[in-house]
């Protein structure tokens, strides 16, 4: 399936810039309308934001980033794209006014996306040309960061549509949930909305503060919906016994008068300025820049956490970091430039290598550099399956020169050169450098082949043998690497 390479978004709010985000920092181009003069410099504050947390968040570079335009006119943008995603406000009138326009200059196979929260897509496609071309693709703020996006299609929808557009979200590290029947608001906003509706009840009769509802959640039960939802929950809650055993003993409570689901308190002005005057005093202290930056880093800690877990929401960060970088070597051994150093290493400082002044630790030096020794003998045939069936090369000595200092969210890449590769022995020297091409270090490692059964030094199969001689008999034509054969400097 071929990847998005130009996308259009209507309307530049939260969600809107949120959009434009995600996709300009997936190398998309993306085409902007907003009739706001404040768009650009809302927008831009938001790529912003953006790239601050992809920083810290992913350890593989992403993509070029797209080139990022303001249109005119909705019609400008539908002429360019070949998805757009709709954002404008939550009117039908407003959204099929757009589509009009969309559908007046643009191709019949052109993708509609709505961003609504709410309004079914049968109702949006009402009065469309081509309504199989729409969908409800909404999605949660920050765009950038939450991978959830619902997928709701409509009664004309295209079936196709729907897979597609789906991938196309994969492939930018969201997460498409397929709603397959509708429902006014969806699945998660169903729920939010019962739980926003007690929330005002219980602030309306002065039971809780805004500050202590938002507690109870982020201390509580908000941690364990974030990894688990609902369901999978409350069957850890059952017990040995699971799910059957949580609702035959709390099933009744549900019965008795305990919320408000049904209910609505009345929006009265006294009841505004309760909420507002307890937010104020709850986050005044912060501005929305603050507020905004450290709901990023939140987010990011926890979204590593879980993929570093395999749980939840880390399993499509974990998806789209390995989508970004794959195998650095991606072309066919026999493809591979052997008349220089191979390109062993790519990744990204994240926060978690660095110390308190923001620098990578001298541990995170040689992981780079075991990385890039993994990579080489995996070029050579040593990879996983080989490991597993046959053997490995285990590094007997190493040795490591710290030459420059990076900081988190900065790139770096190693290379590698073969010193020595016959019969049981590889002498691999690294260099590590920075994406501005400083030279952060080298190492220098010895490794001989074993045997994983017998834990004894064997030879490689003739595969191994065969590629890694190749490799050596190019490097050993190449300059000594300067720093080889060097022990600790200060003689004594």
């Amino acid at each position: 399936m071929k990847s998005i390479k130009a996308a259009g978004v209507i309307g530049a709010g939260v969600i809107g810039s949120g959009w434009v985000a995600r996709l300009l920092l997936n190398g998309i181009d993306v085409f902007v309308y907003d009739p706001s003069k404040e768009a650009p410099k809302y927008v831009n504050k938001v790529i912003d934001n953006a790239e601050r947390a992809y920083n810290k968040l992913l350890t593989s570079n992403l993509p070029k980033k797209g080139k990022l335009l303001f249109s005119a006119s909705i019609s400008e943008v539908a002429k360019s794209c070949e998805l757009i995603i709709e954002a404008v406000p939550e009117r039908l009138s407003i959204k099929q006014s757009a589509y009009e326009e969309i559908e007046s200059s643009a191709d019949k196979n052109l993708v509609i996306a709505s961003s609504t929260s709410g309004i079914l897509p049968s109702d949006l496609q009402a009065k469309m040309k081509h309504p199989e071309r729409l969908l409800v693709a909404h999605p949660f703020n920050p765009v950038y960061l939450l991978p959830l996006v619902e997928i709701v299609g409509g009664s004309k929808t295209s079936k196709n549509v729907i897979e597609e557009t789906s991938k196309k979200f994969t492939n930018i590290g969201m997460f498409p949930l397929h709603i397959k029947k509708e429902i006014p608001a969806f699945i998660a906003d169903r729920l939010l909305e019962s739980v926003w509706r007690e929330a005002l009840w219980l602030v309306n009769d002065d039971i809780a503060t805004t500050e202590e509802i938002d507690d109870a959640i982020r201390y509580g039960f908000g941690l364990r919906w974030a990894q688990m939802g609902l369901f999978e929950t409350y069957r850890l809650a059952g017990g040995e016994a699971g799910m059957r055993h949580f609702i035959s003993q709390f099933g009744p409570c549900l019965e008795w008068p305990w919320t408000h689901l049904m209910d609505v308190p009345e929006f009265t002005d006294e009841l505004i300025e309760k909420v507002s005057s307890q937010s104020d005093h709850q986050s005044g202290q912060f501005s929305i820049d603050e507020l905004t930056e450290k709901r990023d880093d939140n987010l990011v800690d926890f979204l590593k956490v879980l993929k570093d877990n395999q749980w939840g929401a880390g399993n499509s960060l974990k998806e789209f970091d390995e989508s970004l970088s794959g195998s650095i070597n991606k072309i066919e051994f026999s493809e591979l430039n052997l008349s220089s150093p191979i390109l062993t290493y790519v990744s990204k400082v994240p926060k978690e290598w660095a110390d308190y002044n923001g620098h990578m630790t001298e541990a995170r030096y040689l992981e780079c550099f075991s990385e890039a020794t993994t990579e080489m003998m995996s070029i050579i045939g040593a990879d996983e399956e080989y490991i597993l069936n046959i053997g490995s090369y285990f590094t007997v000595e190493t040795h490591i020169r710290h030459l420059d200092e990076v900081q988190i969210g900065e790139s770096i890449k190693a290379k590698t050169q073969v010193i020595f590769g016959e019969n049981k022995k590889l002498h691999l020297f690294h260099w590590l450098n920075h994406e501005d091409g400083r030279l952060l270090a080298t190492a220098e490692h010895m490794l001989i082949h074993v045997d994983l059964k017998t834990r004894g030094a064997s030879m490689p199969n003739d595969l191994v043998l065969k590629r890694m001689g190749l490799v050596y008999e190019a490097h050993k034509k190449l300059p000594k690497p300067e720093g080889i054969n060097r022990a600790v400097g200060d003689k004594f």
